[in-house]
């Protein structure tokens, strides 16, 4: 495996996992509070606490095989970071910027176009 194939690894994993946890948070909240302020907090937390766990899961994952050089495990574990980081983060936009609840409507929406499209990348590069 080349390391270009473990960042793939860290961002494909980052995104998928990253959207699904940030909306399942976002809708959970606004279903119970209906407060902006709620939302903004648990995005910047989900994107800074959720990104630290699993690019430590990755790379103990990844070191625990042994087939992998440091700067690989490295990769991986940056490559998470970085995906699961922004693609939480990127969440704020459409809450700071419109009415909470249409903001949710836009992210659930965005966050599907994104896993979809993924999706469709990785089977056009098989």
């Amino acid at each position: 495996m080349e390391l270009i194939d473990h960042i793939k690894s860290g961002i494909g994993f980052g995104l998928a996992s990253s959207i699904i946890t940030t909306l399942g948070l976002m809708v959970g909240l606004y279903t119970g509070t209906n407060s902006r302020l709620v939302v903004i907090g648990a995005i910047i937390t989900i994107a800074v606490a959720d990104a630290l766990s699993d690019a430590l899961a990755m790379h103990m994952s990844e070191e625990s095989e042994g087939r992998h050089s440091a700067k690989e495990v490295w990769a991986t574990t940056g490559a998470t970071f970085l995906a699961k980081f922004f693609f939480a983060i990127i969440f704020l936009v459409p809450v700071l910027l419109l009415d909470l609840s249409t903001a949710i409507i836009v992210s659930v929406v965005g966050g599907l176009l994104m896993i979809a499209g993924l999706e469709f990348h990785k089977r056009r590069m098989q």
